[in-house]
């Protein structure tokens, strides 16, 4: 048996494709969003930071 006949068996599975999208576009929207309101002083301290 196929896996997408797995699928067709639930019951609502069609909302998670929509929850996973909606929570990818939130959590990219948070970072571009912070990207742009950190200020340059900030980054300039991060970018020295040594890796460990």
């Amino acid at each position: 048996m196929k896996f997408s006949n797995y699928l067709k068996s639930i019951e609502d599975v069609s909302i998670y494709p929509l929850i996973t999208l909606v929570l990818f576009v939130l959590v990219f929207v948070s970072v571009v969003v912070y990207t742009f309101m950190i200020s340059k002083q900030d980054m300039d301290e991060r970018a020295n930071i040594p890796l460990k």
